[in-house]
């Protein structure tokens, strides 16, 4: 692959490059295989200790069925979610889980048959349709899926699981009962909302979604109120109170750039305008054509990265242009203000044309050349830092890096009147290169989301799925790891000691699964401070390789 120029004229080497080449990958394909669901808590055999003051449920999410009866999804993301749930306590462990009763999962079952289109797949007309009716219904704009496979996220209270569509699921996160249906555009004007929602302080939950009309295309951010007293007693969905507290209005309305989180600090938000285009024309002619969704999205690096400032009291969006290179972003680390600057860290890639490759074929490739060649095509995640001057007027000057904190890399220079343009500290040292970068960011978030910290827990990437677990410490680069191989870790997630005084107080938690061995995965505990294994808890079961996951105190 050859090297590109980038602003500065000197070689840019990309992430891809920086990273080792793969050679003799191991097969990966039991991970995605369809699994049985386990609804009544089975006991699960300690080795090690669990702390006895861990008290509540690690809840993950992920695809878990990829076929109906001969029909079968194409890609990884279209997997019917499946909940797991494991319930600790008192220093023992059960585990269930479940299907979410989506309506696609409950349609595709009484038909036995794939009859709601998801993100790579598309449903095939009916068979016993007569011929004309089976060629009237490629018209028809698909329905969204409400097949939620992505997380568990909190809206006054209540959990619910969500993907990418205007549908969330609640559900019971004790017995992973799934509830009703609830369809964002009942409630405010947007089409969307995306899984990855920031909480503030007093309980009220911030999230995006797009909209679009005659007036154009916009992504809107969305705020829901803390929940009420009295709503503890009602069992049903509540999001009465959200509102649309700010419409961004995309650069280009008909390709509208995708995304998959966005930036909260005290004060503000900050929505990034990628180069990962929805290609919307295509969208409906694709629709026509019979193809998938997921070939709608386009990296087209001939766009900068645009950095929507937002208050997030008031709503109003900064008159200033901010504006960095090309990239992408899925995952947010943190984001805070220090005297003036808000500071975000995040995982970024340098070229965007991986997102629609996970297709189960490309997944479930033999071990050695086949899955080699698949993984050293992939973009590799690479943690970063931007620095953006929160007080740009007339009077600051031209072409002068504006970022004065100590010890920082990144620099932002206003270009002219009006706009200012970023480039990032890269947030690692090249001892990160070796572990193929990094994904599925978390830190100690109750305590430390939208203010100054040091640490953060992630996957490493020296496989197509995430083959370590990573604590990096943001003040001095250093990496902690814990990586043993056949074994496959899931996003980790930090939970807090009950006496806690310093951030990293607590124990991070991971579901590790391999494919070398049946139903031999386990609950890892590892000390958060030490990056050391406390403690496993085994279930004998088979979980597919999934998406993210939440700690529920409430047990």
């Amino acid at each position: 692959m050859s090297t590109t120029k980038n602003n500065n004229n000197k070689k840019y080497i990309s992430y891809r490059q920086r990273c080792p080449q793969a050679n003799g990958l191991e097969r990966l394909a039991p991970l995605v295989h369809s699994v049985e669901e386990t609804p009544d808590p089975i006991p699960t055999t300690i080795k090690g200790t669990i702390p006895t003051w861990i008290n509540g449920s690690f809840l993950r999410n992920g695809p878990g069925k990829f076929e109906f009866g001969k029909d079968r999804y194409t890609h990884w993301f279209d997997g019917m979610a499946m909940m797991h749930r494991f319930h600790i306590c008192e220093g023992n462990v059960t585990y269930s889980s479940r299907f979410l009763r989506s309506d696609s999962y409950v349609q595709n079952s009484e038909k036995n048959r794939i009859v709601v289109s998801e993100f790579g797949t598309l449903a095939m007309p009916d068979p016993c349709k007569n011929i004309f009716a089976r060629f009237f219904s490629r018209f028809q704009i698909p329905k969204a899926t409400d097949n939620a496979s992505v997380n568990f996220v909190k809206y006054k209270g209540d959990y619910y699981v969500s993907t990418e569509t205007n549908y969330m699921r609640r559900v019971d996160p004790q017995s992973l009962e799934t509830k009703e249906k609830v369809d964002w555009s009942q409630y405010i004007a947007v089409n969307s909302a995306t899984a990855h929602p920031h909480y503030d302080r007093e309980g009220a939950t911030y999230n995006m979604g797009n909209s679009y009309g005659k007036g154009g295309f916009f992504y809107n951010i969305i705020r829901v109120p803390p929940p009420e007293d009295k709503a503890a007693t009602e069992d049903s969905a509540d999001l009465t109170g959200a509102k649309v507290i700010c419409s961004i209005r995309a650069a280009e309305p008909r390709k509208p750039s995708y995304y998959h989180s966005f930036v909260m600090s005290e004060n503000y938000i900050v929505f990034i305008e990628q180069p990962i285009k929805l290609d919307l024309l295509k969208f409906m002619l694709y629709r026509i054509q019979g193809k998938s969704f997921h070939k709608v999205m386009t990296w087209e690096p001939q766009y900068q990265t645009n950095f929507h400032l937002v208050n997030r009291h008031t709503g109003k969006e900064s008159e200033v242009k901010y504006q960095a290179a090309p990239m992408f972003t899925l995952h947010q680390i943190n984001a805070y203000e220090d005297n003036g600057f808000l500071v975000m860290d995040m995982c970024c890639g340098d070229d965007g044309e991986v997102i629609g490759d996970f297709t189960l074929e490309n997944l479930r490739r033999d071990s050695g050349e086949e899955m080699d060649k698949f993984y050293n095509s992939l973009c590799r995640n690479l943690p970063r830092r931007y620095v953006l001057p929160l007080t740009v007027d007339e009077q600051t000057p031209l072409d002068q890096n504006l970022v004065t904190l100590n010890n920082s890399k990144a620099t932002a220079k206003k270009t002219k009147p009006g706009e200012v343009y970023m480039t990032h500290e890269e947030l690692h040292d090249d001892e990160l290169l070796q572990y193929g970068g990094l994904e599925f960011p978390q830190i100690n978030y109750d305590r430390y989301n939208g203010r100054p910290y040091r640490y953060f827990y992630s996957c490493g990437f020296g496989h197509v799925f995430s083959d370590s677990l990573l604590k990096m410490d943001v003040h001095t680069k250093e990496l902690k790891v814990w990586r043993y191989p056949g074994l496959y870790p899931s996003e980790p997630v930090f939970v807090a000691s009950p006496k806690a005084t310093e951030e990293d107080d607590g124990v991070v938690l991971s579901v590790i699964i391999t494919p070398r061995e049946e139903k031999s995965t386990f609950l890892l505990v590892l000390d958060a401070k030490t990056f050391t294994e406390l403690g496993r808890a085994e279930v004998p079961v088979n979980i597919p390789y999934g998406t993210h996951g939440v700690f529920n105190e409430m047990g």
